[in-house]
């Protein structure tokens, strides 16, 4: 008898944990979340924010933070680009080595130029291996 209730107490606890995976699942899904970086792999590099401000009538410096926990000599975020919403680029920042020990890492971009009818930009970091596609980061250009 006893051992029947250990069982039972068992597959009991092996339920709830089943039902409340279903469940971080399903607040993870329609959140628009991320599990826990530990039970997930991040392909592209993620921009977390940026600044920009702006140095001449055209020209802008911007600052990025970039996350890519998965810096390897092999495979790192090379890159970082400042483009309009269809894509045209007006400055690409190359990153000549990996940020294993610094993560997330921030850089700059000085010296951007971008036409006066520009309202917002693109900002969108870029992996060696898989290209652009992590979250991007929009901002308002100053002045406009």
């Amino acid at each position: 008898m006893e051992e029947t209730t250990m069982k039972n107490k068992l597959s009991l606890s092996r339920n709830i944990f089943i039902v409340a995976m279903i469940m971080l699942s399903c607040l993870a899904i329609f959140n628009n979340t991320a599990w826990p970086s530990e039970m997930v792999t991040q392909k592209n590099p993620d921009v977390l924010r940026a600044t920009v401000s702006q140095r001449g009538l055209d020209t802008f410096d911007f600052d990025v933070t970039v996350s890519s926990p998965y810096d390897t000599p092999q495979r790192y975020a090379d890159a970082f680009s400042v483009t309009d919403k269809d894509g045209k680029i007006y400055g690409e920042r190359i990153l000549v080595h990996d940020h294993a020990g610094e993560q997330p890492f921030t850089r700059d971009l000085y010296h951007v130029s971008i036409p006066a009818a520009v309202k917002q930009v693109v900002i969108q970091a870029r992996d060696m291996k898989f290209g652009y596609g992590g979250k991007s980061f929009e901002i308002c250009l100053p002045g406009r």
